[in-house]
């Protein structure tokens, strides 16, 4: 653009907007090979034969997420459901049994979800498994406190739970030697067909192309704006 000058404030304006544009979009593309990475890892990680249950906190903390095998005597009468939505968008509660080990320690189990309807135990007395069982399913830490302002805060005095708070599970059970994890069980059907296992979500969202596109998209708009505006200004002239 011969004889170009770029004006005093269509400049001050422009330039913050274009720079901090495509500093995001650089952000979001940097943030999409991190996710493509984690991506890969958890598949990997589905993939992979299940393993043994970690035996500290330490260990469980480096398999979170990896599918995890254990073997133990289901405490049925020690359940605690929390509220839930089905895959579906069914509303009800997953069943969380405690499993204790032969060694005496205890972890707890997502058992899946069941359908407000079968809150009751004794309407599913087919799927509480008795004796010795193995379990197969994936890690998971529970959250340090409760995830968002928008989930309700749990009841333990009236039993209503509506997030994972592992230790106020474990004080309202009034157990003891219980590890700092629990399994979200897998989708082998239960006797009776409840609780319904699988139910945890394994995929991660990965928006950030779209969003590194939208990005570089304003701050291209915003050159053509400015470019567009001395056009017009050397016209009026």
């Amino acid at each position: 653009m011969i004889g170009f000058r770029p004006r005093f404030w269509p400049t001050v304006v422009a330039l913050p907007i274009v720079l901090i544009c495509t500093g995001l979009g650089v952000w979001q593309v940097h943030l999409l090979h991190w996710k493509e990475g984690l991506i890969a890892a958890r598949a990997a990680a589905f993939a992979a034969p299940p393993a043994a249950a970690p035996q500290s906190k330490a260990a469980a903390e480096q398999m979170a997420f990896r599918r995890v095998g254990d073997t133990g005597v289901f405490l049925n009468d020690k359940e605690i459901l929390v509220a839930a939505i089905s895959q579906a968008g069914a509303s009800g509660f997953d069943v969380f049994t405690p499993l204790r080990e032969p060694g005496g320690r205890i972890v707890f189990v997502n058992r899946g979800f069941v359908p407000t309807e079968l809150k009751d135990r004794s309407k599913r007395a087919a799927g509480e498994l008795q004796g010795t069982v193995r379990v197969v399913g994936l890690l998971q830490l529970p959250p340090a406190a409760r995830p968002n302002w928008f989930v309700p805060n749990n009841r333990p005095d009236l039993n209503e739970w509506f997030w994972v708070d592992l230790p106020a599970m474990v004080a309202a059970d009034k157990l003891d030697h219980v590890a700092g994890f629990y399994i979200d069980a897998d989708a082998t059907p239960n006797p009776g067909g409840w609780p319904q296992g699988g139910s945890a979500p394994t995929a991660l969202p990965n928006h950030h192309l779209q969003y590194a596109i939208t990005w570089f998209s304003l701050a291209v708009a915003m050159i053509v704006v400015y470019v567009l505006s001395h056009r017009r200004n050397r016209v009026s002239r």
